[in-house]
């Protein structure tokens, strides 16, 4: 009778934990769907702010800002799904899990790092999204890597709009690694060991894009996990306008 009861209780607990991953399981992916829902509505809402006129990109700060305050700027990789308003606020943790409008959500925004001022003194600015399946956010950012991007020289320019400013960035460097810090350093000791980083940067790429760098270039880095969100997909690009 005890081996019995033995079993039974083994066999309720095996159900329970069961049920309980099942259960789990569905309620993230109701989230993540939610968030994937919630994100595109706000993408094309944001995109009412953003015009292109006479190839030159308009931005409506002012009203986005009315939508959140912590809107610093807009970053468009060509041919690629990146086109969007950028967040910043005090941490680089909160828009990890939270949209534009604020909300909590697995799909977050893109946001620059907390370090950047985005006012020409930054030696390196960041811009973190992340890698989603339906590839918005940085979910198409490993495009960069494929030869068939690489090639076409009118992929290689990426723009920033601020408050102030169109900025262009050219493409220099692309490639995965492991989880680090070196790549998003935003202070450097000397002109020396500044150059010594763009150099590191620049060798790390998987293209030859034959950009020459120099420790008065300002550049842009942009940053996202790859597919299994055990490793990271970089792209490095210098101010060409000052």
């Amino acid at each position: 009778m005890k081996r019995y009861r033995l079993k039974t209780w083994v066999v309720v607990l095996f159900i329970t934990i069961f049920l309980a991953i099942i259960t789990f399981s569905c309620y993230n992916l109701l989230m993540w769907k939610k968030g994937v829902n919630d994100n595109h509505k706000t993408i094309k809402d944001t995109k009412k702010y953003i015009k292109k006129e006479n190839g030159e990109i308009s931005i409506d700060f002012k009203d986005l800002k009315k939508l959140n305050p912590d809107v610093i700027a807009y970053i468009k990789v060509n041919n690629t799904n990146v086109n969007y308003v950028v967040v910043r606020t005090s941490d680089n943790d909160y828009y990890l899990d939270h949209n534009f409008n604020k909300k909590y959500s697995k799909i977050g925004w893109i946001f620059a790092d907390y370090r950047n001022k985005l006012d020409e003194t930054d030696n390196n600015i960041i811009i973190y999204g992340h890698n989603t399946k339906d590839g918005s956010m940085f979910g198409s950012l490993k495009k960069t890597l494929n030869k068939s991007w690489q090639n076409d020289k009118g992929n290689r320019i990426v723009t920033l709009v601020t408050e102030e400013k169109e900025y262009k960035y050219e493409v220099f460097s692309t490639y995965i690694i492991e989880p680090e810090d070196y790549y998003i350093t935003t202070n450097f000791n000397s002109n020396k060991e500044y150059l010594s980083f763009l150099n590191e940067l620049k060798a790390r790429s998987n293209n030859n894009y034959n950009v020459e760098l120099d420790y008065s270039d300002k550049i842009l880095t942009l940053s996202t996990c790859t597919s299994g969100g055990k490793k990271r997909v970089v792209l490095h690009a210098k101010l060409v306008n000052k």
